[in-house]
C-alpha cells in the first residue's frame, strides 16, 4: 500500500463514501505498522461535489481532458504570435469543447448515481475553463484528485487559478512569462533611435492588447450566447419530455379503458346470445300454445254443437 494507490482509490469514490473509506485505509496502514502513511492518508481532503464530478470525468474521459489542456497551449501560442484568425477559430473550438465536456461530466455523474445540479455544473465548467487557461490547472485536473473546483479571475490566459489538489501535482520546470521579474536592460546613452524603437514596440504591444481584448470580448459573448442557447434547448427538451410522459400516461389510461369496454362488450354479447336463445324457445312455445289453443277451440266448438244438437232433438216415446 502506498499513498498514490490509496489516493487513486479514494478519489474514484462518491463524496459520501470518501470519509469512511479514508478512515478504513488509514486504519489498515496503521495496522501494517506504517504510521507515516496513515497520517498522509488521514490528511487527504474530501472532494466537493464539483471536484468529484471533475475527477469522475477525468477517470472516464482522460483523452478529452488532455485535448482540452492542449487546446489551452494552442490558444496561448496563438496569442503570442497574434494570429487573429487562428485565435478566433480556437476560441470557437474552446467554447464548444467546454460546453461538451460540461454536458459529459453531468452525464457521467448521473450514470454514477449522483446527478449534478446547475450550480455544481457551473463550478465544473469553471474548473475546465481554468484548466484551459493555465498549464498548472490543467495538470491538476488531469491528476484526477481535486478536492475543490478550480477557478481563475484573470481577463486572459496565463492567470493563476486557485489550485486545490491532493496531492499537489508536479509543477512544470520551465518558467512562464510574468512569473519572475527580468533584470532591466542597460540603457544606451544618448540613443534617440533606441527610445523611438521602444516607443514603437510599446505602441505595438498596446495595439495587440486592445485587439486581444476585443477578440476575447467577442469570444465571451459567443460563449454567453451558446450557454443561453443550450439552456433554451434543455428547457425545450424538458418540456417535450413532460409532454411525452403525459401522453404516455393518457395512452395507458385509454388502453385500460378500452380493455374494460372490450370486456363489457363481450359480456353484453353473451347476454344477447342468451336472450336470442330464450326468445327462440319462447317463440317455439308460443307456436305450440297457438296450435293447442286452436285444437281446444275446435273441441269446444264441436262440444257446443253437440250440446245444441241434443237440446233440439225431439224426445222419443
Amino acid at each position: 500500500m502506498d499513498l498514490e494507490e490509496v489516493a487513486g482509490e479514494l478519489y474514484a469514490l462518491p463524496p459520501g463514501d470518501f470519509v469512511a473509506a479514508r478512515t478504513e485505509a488509514a486504519r489498515r496502514a496503521r495496522a501494517a505498522g506504517d504510521r507515516a502513511l496513515a497520517r498522509e492518508i488521514g490528511a487527504l481532503g474530501k472532494p466537493s461535489t464539483a471536484a468529484w464530478g471533475c475527477n469522475a470525468l477525468v477517470q472516464e474521459a482522460p483523452d478529452e481532458i488532455a485535448g482540452l489542456v492542449e487546446l489551452g497551449d494552442l490558444l496561448r501560442e496563438a496569442q503570442k504570435t497574434l494570429a487573429g484568425d487562428e485565435l478566433r477559430r480556437l476560441g470557437t473550438q474552446r467554447s464548444r469543447l467546454l460546453a461538451a465536456l460540461t454536458r459529459q461530466a453531468r452525464a457521467v455523474a448521473a450514470r454514477r448515481g449522483h446527478p449534478l445540479s446547475d450550480a455544481v455544473a457551473d463550478q465544473v465548467e469553471e474548473t475546465l475553463r481554468a484548466a484551459l487557461a493555465d498549464p498548472d490547472a490543467g495538470e491538476a485536473l488531469l491528476a484526477g484528485r481535486l478536492t475543490a473546483p478550480l477557478s481563475t479571475r484573470s481577463l486572459g490566459f496565463g492567470g493563476r487559478p486557485d489550485l486545490r489538489v491532493v496531492p499537489p501535482p508536479p509543477r512544470r520546470t520551465p518558467s512562464r512569462p510574468g512569473r519572475t521579474a527580468a533584470a532591466p536592460a542597460p540603457r544606451s546613452r544618448g540613443s534617440g533611435r533606441e527610445d523611438a524603437a521602444r516607443r514603437a514596440a510599446e505602441e505595438r504591444r498596446r495595439a495587440a492588447r486592445e485587439r486581444r481584448e476585443r477578440e476575447l470580448a467577442a469570444a465571451r459573448e459567443e460563449a454567453v450566447e451558446a450557454r443561453q442557447a443550450a439552456a433554451g434547448a434543455e428547457e425545450t427538451a424538458r418540456a417535450a419530455a413532460e409532454r411525452a410522459e403525459r401522453a404516455a400516461r393518457r395512452q395507458e389510461e385509454l388502453a385500460a379503458h378500452a380493455e374494460e369496454l372490450a370486456a363489457e362488450l363481450e359480456r353484453v354479447r353473451g347476454q344477447v346470445a342468451t336472450a336470442e336463445a330464450e326468445a327462440a324457445r319462447a317463440s317455439r312455445r308460443s307456436a305450440a300454445a297457438d296450435r293447442a289453443a286452436e285444437r281446444a277451440a275446435d273441441d269446444r266448438d264441436r262440444a257446443a254443437a253437440r250440446v245444441t244438437e241434443l237440446e233440439q232433438a225431439p224426445l222419443e216415446a
